[in-house]
């Protein structure tokens, strides 16, 4: 589940550092079972993911799949929010919220975002899926934006700056709209976040901007990574269910994500599968 700018003082405290929770390499080992859980559960999830089959099954599916393995969805009952998985179907960016009556159809692109706590610590994955044929155009925006959040992993070295991140995000972004020749939005209100006792913690991370700003990356720090695109106009708007956002102008939207651990030697991708 995205983190969301918040006002410019708030911003600017989170630029600054504080709260920034650090990890030792054994609580990394605890965040790291929770997100092979996590990407266990979406890769159910994609398994079910198909014409025909509704957002609330695959809600229904992530929950139990999340509670068999002894932990709990981290996104039920978050502020309110009323599912174990965020379902983004189409112009739907994030905060999807799964319904029956939401059926896929042969054509949709899905993001699924997920979050599981176990024994007390959270992981958080996001993937867009494409449900039966699906465009030539859709399927280069979420390889896109798939690449963009890799670009983003690859920049979290040890010494490096916060929007060092937010920066590499930005330039792959840029330059697979050049590769594709298309139109690619970076949206710009949502982004990653800090990690590991809660789900969203310090520091908010930008999917855009200048390199060289913000925190310095040290060991012990973990991160969710997660831009999100859309074609065209990146302008959102919120849906009067108070969660779901869309593109303002009814463009497709994708969004990938993984949580990562800063340690002595790199980067460490804790929602890759077991």
């Amino acid at each position: 589940m995205t983190g969301r700018k918040g006002g410019l003082l708030g911003a600017l405290a989170r630029m600054r550092g504080r709260d920034i929770e650090l990890k030792s390499p054994a609580e990394f080992e605890a965040m790291r079972a929770a997100g092979a859980l996590v990407a266990a559960t979406l890769a159910a999830v994609r398994e079910l993911a198909k014409p025909g089959v509704s957002t609330a099954e695959l809600d229904a599916l992530a929950e139990q799949t999340i509670r068999d393995a002894g932990a709990v969805p981290s996104f039920k009952g978050y502020h309110g929010f009323p599912a174990s998985i965020c379902a983004s179907v189409n112009d739907q960016i994030v905060h999807g919220i799964p319904s029956a009556g939401q059926v896929l159809a042969d054509g949709d692109l899905i993001s699924v975002d997920c979050g599981a706590i176990l024994e007390g610590w959270h992981g958080d994955s996001a993937v867009t899926l494409a449900i039966g044929e699906v465009s030539d155009g859709d399927l280069a925006l979420s390889a896109a934006c798939e690449k963009a959040m890799w670009a983003g992993i690859e920049a979290a070295a040890p010494g490096a700056r916060l929007t060092d991140i937010s920066h590499a995000i930005q330039k792959a972004c840029e330059a697979a709209a050049i590769a594709d020749r298309a139109d690619y939005g970076i949206v710009a209100e949502y982004g990653g976040h800090g990690i590991g006792t809660s789900m969203h913690m310090d520091p908010f991370l930008p999917n855009h901007g200048e390199p060289g700003k913000g925190p310095r990356l040290v060991p012990g720090m973990a991160l969710a990574i997660e831009p999100m695109l859309t074609a065209g106009d990146p302008e959102t708007r919120e849906l009067e269910d108070g969660w779901t956002v869309v593109t303002a102008h009814g463009g497709r939207a994708v969004h990938w994500e993984h949580t990562i651990a800063i340690t002595d030697t790199g980067y460490r991708v804790l929602t890759l599968p077991a």
